[in-house]
């Protein structure tokens, strides 16, 4: 008896070398999603989302080059959070500096670079011309004054420093000139719940490593941002 199963129609030689060549490329697929998957993850600050310092770097300077003359570059400061680990814990903590980082990506836009430089300082490069920064920085002002809302059902009244940053005012499209000024701003409008945004003088203001001198860290960071 001839126990020969035979298949449905016809499978020649084409069809076999592709379906060889199907099953290492497939695996091939899976390797390099799965690598993808783990350079995200290193760009990417896993409690915010944000992009990290290196990573927002790159991607800040690109779009400075490109589209600098309408570009902001704005630097954030989370008021008081040392108090908010202090008496709530660093849960809270957490959950402060991630609404930061939701509410952050949601004012820059899906264009925008967005990341955490370390603890609770941030920073954006974003599409913002001159007739409308002001009144985008306010909004942002209103964000990031909102209280923060933790799991347990308790709020957390937030505050943040802001500086401005942009290359029409100070004439340059240098990211490190840009963040210095901004972040001299910043410090100017410390705790004043307001936005500044930076001028030739703070772009002068002394600096270590390309951030104001004075800073908390700026004598370990071993380059400029």
């Amino acid at each position: 008896m001839n126990t020969t199963m035979r298949l449905p129609g016809r499978i020649g030689p084409n069809t076999l070398l592709i379906t060889a060549a199907a099953v290492p490329l497939t695996g091939w697929a899976v390797h390099a999603a799965t690598l993808h998957k783990r350079l995200a993850a290193t760009r990417r600050d896993p409690l915010t989302g944000l992009l990290r310092r290196d990573a927002f770097t790159a991607r800040a300077r690109r779009l400075l080059a490109r589209h600098g003359d309408d570009l902001t570059v704005v630097m954030v400061d989370a008021d008081h959070f040392k108090a908010v680990n202090d008496t709530l814990g660093h849960a809270a903590g957490d959950a402060v500096l991630a609404a930061f980082g939701a509410r952050l990506t949601v004012w820059a836009g899906p264009r925008a670079a967005v990341g955490r430089l370390g603890g609770d300082e941030f920073a954006v490069v974003l599409d913002l011309a001159a007739d409308r920064r002001e009144v985008r920085l306010e909004q942002l002002v209103r964000m990031l004054h909102t209280p923060v809302t933790l799991d347990d059902g308790r709020t957390v009244d937030v505050a943040a420093s802001i500086g401005a940053a942009a290359p029409d005012v100070l004439g340059t499209r240098d990211l490190t000139t840009l963040q210095r000024a901004a972040d001299a701003a910043l410090y100017d409008g410390k705790h004043s719940g307001r936005a500044v945004v930076a001028t030739a003088v703070h772009a002068a203001t002394p600096s270590i490593n390309g951030r104001r001198a004075g800073r908390p860290g700026t004598t370990v960071w071993g380059r400029a941002a």
